[in-house]
């Protein structure tokens, strides 16, 4: 046992990490956890599901890290990591940062298209109290997370805005912060896309 990890998989089953074709990654490098064995998930003439199974493994939608011990660290839920320029960033990783800031009353950070990048990462955060200076704040929160994190995690884009989308449960509505055509929710701008 090995405290904050998930585990190693139980007798007769085993798991792997896969990148975004498919191929086995090394010890270290997180990518979607991938399962197999007696009681394994199939399925039949459901084209959604394609993704999911593949070779007889169960690819599940979750970004896990495996160590050289063989134990699994649970990293973020697939649809939350970006990728940007080639590196993961693990979106709760960034928002756990942005929320030790005293400004933060809640945030949610999702992948934002990019002509240079692919993906960045956009924060969407509700302030505690109006800000004087937004384009400030904003920069403030960026080298906040930058000293927080490693440096290419920070929000490269930051959006301010009222409050979150959320279900009728509670949870934000990732999908809706992901769709730049549609507004989720008022926002008073976007500060700045950081090109460095």
């Amino acid at each position: 046992i090995r405290p904050g990890a998930t585990g190693k998989p139980v007798p007769g089953y085993q798991a792997i990490i896969l990148d975004e074709r498919g191929h086995e990654l090394p010890a270290g490098e997180a990518g979607r956890l991938a399962v197999r064995g007696p009681t394994g998930c199939r399925y039949l003439d459901d084209e959604r599901q394609a993704d999911y199974v593949a070779q007889g493994w169960n690819i599940t939608g979750d970004t896990f890290r495996r160590d050289a011990d063989g134990y699994f660290w649970f990293v973020a839920r697939a649809d939350d990591m970006i990728v940007s320029s080639g590196y993961n960033i693990a979106a709760p990783e960034v928002e756990a940062a942005l929320r030790a800031h005293p400004a933060v009353a809640e945030c949610a950070v999702a992948a934002w298209p990019d002509p240079q990048r692919g993906h960045i990462a956009k924060a969407f955060v509700v302030l505690r109290s109006p800000a004087r200076d937004e384009a400030a704040l904003a920069r403030e929160l960026q080298d906040f997370v930058k000293s927080a994190l490693a440096p290419y995690k920070y929000p490269r884009a930051i959006a301010f805005v009222e409050d979150l989308p959320r279900t009728p449960t509670g949870k934000i509505q990732r999908y809706r912060l992901r769709q730049p055509a549609i507004p989720p929710h008022p926002s008073t701008a976007t500060f700045p896309v950081d090109r460095s």
